[in-house]
């Protein structure tokens, strides 16, 4: 890579990185630990409360477990206390009238009690409905039979009744060997729901109490159509154990990405168990909301931090520098009275405005310094010291002027070419310092001539003198005149022949014209010089220009 070509590349990079780019990068290094900050509290907070809502749902189905337990065992010491009485009532022959004038039946976990003999007759119950009905193939009574032990059925319809319903059985033969009758109870399955009351009303939340064959018994009041219907949810563990924590675990429902908490509590007993799934999506939905808007508060907060770095950087640093800039901008374009105005600054630029302004006022004083040196300098470069006239190089500027301005007024420009006759023989004579009064003396001549016609004198080299006439109609006339105040100087010359200093003097005069040149009319006057000396010295000689039709320029005496 050349290095013009990284050098373009390093300003690029510099544009790219400028001071609005930089103090955004610089809030953003402000602002970026305290969003990554808010968010790892705010993801936190989300885990937290989702596991405060497990933990909770976790103690509540415990609870409700629980309770579920206390009316299944309710529900047995009612059955183990009726047998008792049955028992014993039965040996003076009042089982059934003993049974239904001691025991209450109002409790709200039972809807009826009943007792059928070994052939599964129902011979006695608390609702005369049910009396004659025979329960000799019901599951539930058959294993009460076997085991002569306490049995909860699974959810069945009653016969008499068509309406959904569990039945707890227990063998009076578990007290009375001698008595093969059965107390049969029905659950009541609406108390038992309304049991389950405080697992309801929370979004996410699923909670029943199935039966072995995954039948719903109970649900919260606000799903009681679930009751009787199969359970729709996640299975069971293969291994269920009676604690409730360690029971508790997560599965995967359909769709495969909706994660759940599922809990499974068995009921003592019985083939039944509380299951409560947690939908954690549903029940972080609120969390999650109030996680979005922080988010956004985040965002907004964060744009108006960017925005504001954005605007204090263009009102506090970018718009004083660009003012600075364009006011130096100006000063350096030759506006020597811009000036940075102080009012419209922050207090930090103020005092670089107050150093530019005083250098700016310094440079000043030195560029007006500088100028009047310069046109000292101008001036003395174009003025010959020793003759007090302008020297070569004024009268070209002078000559290219007058000239212009000729060309452009269609007037005529003349011009006379003075040479000092025999002037080494008067050098070697009378030595240079009585040359260089010699030339001081014509020079002032000169001077007056031409401050007198409107004329501009000048030593056009040692010896040699032009005068430039604005008005070249008295040339010849103006020619005759230098010659005679030079020769009324009587400076004494012994080597001439005119014992005093003479001069020669050539004219010329023209209209300038596109088709010729200020050299052109420099060589007319030479020419015209020269044919002076030629004369004898002392002498005018006027040469002016003859404009041919075929010819262009020519000269004539």
């Amino acid at each position: 890579m050349s290095r013009v070509g990284f050098y373009r590349k390093k300003a690029k990079l510099k544009g790219i990185f400028g001071i609005r780019a930089r103090l955004v990068l610089l809030a953003l290094i402000l602002v970026g630990p305290l969003m990554v900050e808010r968010i790892r509290s705010l993801e936190d907070t989300r885990v937290k409360q989702v596991s405060m809502a497990s933990s909770e749902l976790s103690a509540l189905a415990e609870r409700t477990a629980a309770s579920q337990r206390e009316i299944i065992s309710s529900v047995e010491a009612v059955l183990k206390s009726s047998a008792y009485i049955h028992a014993s009532a039965s040996r003076i022959g009042r089982g059934c009238a003993t049974l239904r004038a001691s025991l209450r039946v109002d409790l709200p976990s039972i809807r009826m009690l009943m007792v059928a003999g070994p052939d599964g007759i129902v011979r006695c119950s608390t609702s005369a409905i049910f009396v004659g009905l025979n329960i000799s193939d019901r599951t539930y009574f058959k294993k009460a039979i076997e085991s002569h032990d306490f049995v909860v059925s699974d959810f069945l319809v009653g016969r008499q009744t068509g309406k959904g319903t569990i039945l707890a059985a227990y063998p009076v033969s578990a007290i009375d060997g001698g008595e093969e009758a059965v107390l049969v109870a029905g659950l009541n399955l609406d108390w038992m729901s309304g049991v389950m009351g405080n697992l309801g009303g929370r979004p996410g939340v699923t909670a029943a109490l199935i039966d072995g064959d995954g039948i719903v018994l109970a649900t919260p009041p606000d799903q009681m159509s679930l009751v009787g219907q199969p359970f729709v949810g996640p299975a069971e563990p293969a291994n269920p154990v009676n604690d409730l924590g360690a029971e508790e675990r997560a599965f995967t429902a359909a769709p495969p990405s909706n994660e759940r908490a599922v809990y499974f509590a068995p009921i003592r007993g019985t083939t039944a168990r509380l299951v409560v799934a947690v939908d954690e999506a549903k029940v972080s939905a609120g969390i999650n909301r109030e996680i979005r808007t922080a988010y956004l508060q985040l965002a907004l907060v964060c744009f108006i931090v960017l925005l504001g770095a954005l605007i204090a950087a263009e009102r506090l640093i970018v718009k004083p520098v660009n003012m600075m800039t364009e006011v130096a901008k100006k000063f350096g374009q030759g506006d020597w009275s811009a000036r940075v105005s102080r009012k419209r600054l922050p207090a930090e630029f103020v005092p670089l405005a107050r150093a530019f302004n005083a250098m700016a006022a310094h440079l000043v004083e030195r560029e007006r310094g500088l100028v009047a040196i310069n046109n000292r300098l101008t001036v003395m470069a174009s003025i010959d010291v020793l003759s007090g006239l302008a020297n070569r190089r004024g009268f070209q500027s002078r000559l290219d002027f007058e000239w212009m301005k000729a060309e452009q007024n269609s007037t005529d420009v003349g011009l006379l070419m003075i040479d000092v006759d025999h002037f080494k023989p008067f050098n070697d004579t009378y030595g240079h310092p009585e040359g260089d009064a010699c030339i001081s003396r014509i020079g002032e001549t000169l001077a007056t001539i031409a401050n007198d016609i409107g004329g501009f004198a000048a030593r056009y080299g040692g010896e040699e003198f032009c005068l430039l006439l604005a008005e070249a109609g008295r040339a010849s006339e103006v020619g005759e005149m230098v010659r005679s105040a030079v020769a009324h100087l009587a400076i004494p010359h012994r080597t001439s022949i005119f014992q005093q200093v003479t001069v020669s003097v050539g004219v010329a005069r023209t209209v300038p014209h596109p088709a010729n040149a200020p050299r052109d009319l420099i060589e007319a006057a030479d020419a015209a010089l020269y044919a002076a000396k030629h004369r004898g010295r002392n002498a005018v000689v006027e040469h002016g220009f003859l404009h041919g039709s075929d010819s262009g320029l020519s000269m004539a005496s």
